[in-house]
């Protein structure tokens, strides 16, 4: 652990990414420090933080699933590495994932999407309704199917930023909460710098990154009791999509919405949606407290994988964004192929296919929705919900 001098590599953003990143580095003797204007207040204060890299396994996404198995692989060593660092509990889970469908058409859809994810080899295990219920008896009787993902599990994204904060002090890493208008700020002394800023990445470095909203609520079960179901489940109702994620404190994540906008207003019709989704699929949800509605914003890319790899025209610029739907899974891989190539010089064939340059050259022009600053989407975007 290095401390004091100038640093040797500067991160854009404090969400679990940027946190995780610098840690990795930090832990490898590099000086960092972390730019963030409200650490902490991105992404992760209003993801769900499924860890599914089955269930969100979908067709035409190849190389983006295998580095979702990846990360997902490597990530009971990262939860108990970071617990045993800091001593905080991340809420991790294993109890898997079940798939539902209410309707026959929902069921022709899903079954389409699992026959798929078995012809990559993914453990993902049909059930009928009675087997179901045997899992879960609190779900709705009116299913007509479902499967299970035991290796889908969760993480609580709240309690891993939390975490990785008090890692990146012990690591002897900075957090700085300060804006950045554009790479020169940070540049100009020499510094390697990792761009992890979300929604932001787009102003920072004119890459394609856009703002996707995703309305995100939170119920807690009456009295204080754990919710009434151990599984995250991932329901298809009516055509519509929904996921129920059960925290042993009693909460419950409800989401989320997915609309090409950049605004963070929670609309009625969003929560009515998750609403009549979520006791669709478990009616006991409707006795639970609605606690918190949130809106905000995945960072997307135009084939909705990460963007990760140098900059093009800035060898001293790494990107670490882009990462939609998947910014919790990947955060152990991306951290640590990040910290990997900032000491080598040389990508992991793994990153081959999320390589920055890969949709042109930068458009300086480009904005997602802002930079990193006052009155600007933070790092992370806001979320990625998922």
């Amino acid at each position: 652990m290095l401390t004091g001098g100038s640093p040797d590599v500067v991160v854009i953003g404090a969400g679990p990414i940027g946190l995780a990143t610098a840690w990795r580095c930090a832990e490898r003797g590099m000086r960092v420090t972390v730019h963030d204007p409200d650490p902490g207040s991105g992404a992760a204060d209003v993801a769900a933080g499924m860890l599914a890299p089955v269930s969100e396994a979908h067709f035409g996404e190849r190389a983006l699933t295998r580095l979702l198995v990846a990360s997902a692989a490597g990530w009971p060593d990262f939860a108990a590495r970071l617990t045993e660092r800091t001593g905080l509990d991340l809420g991790y889970r294993t109890e898997g994932t079940l798939s539902v469908a209410v309707t026959a058409d929902d069921l022709a859809e899903a079954e389409r999407l699992w026959a798929y994810q078995r012809e990559l080899g993914l453990p993902i295990t049909p059930l009928r309704p009675a087997e179901l219920r045997d899992r879960e008896p609190l779900l709705a009787t009116r299913l007509r199917g479902g499967a299970y993902a035991p290796g889908d599990h969760q993480v609580d994204p709240r309690r891993l930023v939390a975490a990785l904060r008090v890692a990146v002090a012990a690591a002897g890493a900075t957090v700085l909460p300060r804006p950045v208008g554009s790479l020169d700020e940070v540049t100009a002394a020499g510094a390697r710098v990792v761009v992890a800023a979300g929604c932001g990445t787009a102003q920072l470095t004119g890459l394609p990154v856009r703002p996707v909203k995703g309305q995100v609520l939170r119920l807690r079960a009456p009295g204080g009791a754990a919710p009434g179901f151990r599984h995250v489940i991932n329901g298809y109702v009516d055509g519509r999509d929904v996921y129920l994620v059960p925290r042993h404190d009693g909460e419950v994540v409800v989401g989320a919405t997915v609309e090409e906008r950049g605004d963070l207003d929670v609309t009625a019709s969003g929560v009515l949606e998750l609403l009549r989704a979520a006791t669709d699929l478990l009616p006991e949800l409707g006795e639970y407290h609605l606690v918190e509605a949130r809106a905000g914003l995945r960072p997307g890319t135009p084939d909705n994988a990460p963007l990760i790899g140098p900059l093009p025209g800035r060898p001293e610029v790494l990107v670490a964004g882009g990462h939609y739907r998947h910014g919790i899974v990947l955060t152990p891989l991306t951290a640590d192929l990040v910290a990997d190539l900032l000491v080598t010089g040389v990508p992991d064939p793994l990153l081959a296919p999320f390589a920055p340059d890969r949709f042109g050259p930068p458009n300086p022009g480009r904005s997602g929705r802002a930079g990193i600053g006052p009155d600007r989407v933070g790092p992370g975007g806001r979320p990625d919900t998922e």
